[in-house]
């Protein structure tokens, strides 16, 4: 039963990712931003949602140099 909230718990955070790398929306970003700063990421994960947020603007910023 682990495995299955670990599958959709990973299945979450890699939407959210998706979401935050398709979308031209700051309001979007925003909001996003928020969930990987929340006690549900936190809950869901061990991972840093603050590096995700890191790695995720220094995409953006490389795809529009």
């Amino acid at each position: 039963m682990y495995e299955n909230f670990e599958l959709l718990a990973n299945a979450i955070i890699l939407q959210a990712v998706r979401d935050y790398r398709h979308t031209y929306s700051p309001q979007v970003r925003a909001e996003i931003k928020r969930f990987f700063r929340s006690e549900w990421f936190r809950a869901l994960t061990r991972v840093d949602g603050e590096m995700i947020i890191a790695r995720l603007e220094n995409e953006r910023t490389e795809n529009y140099e």
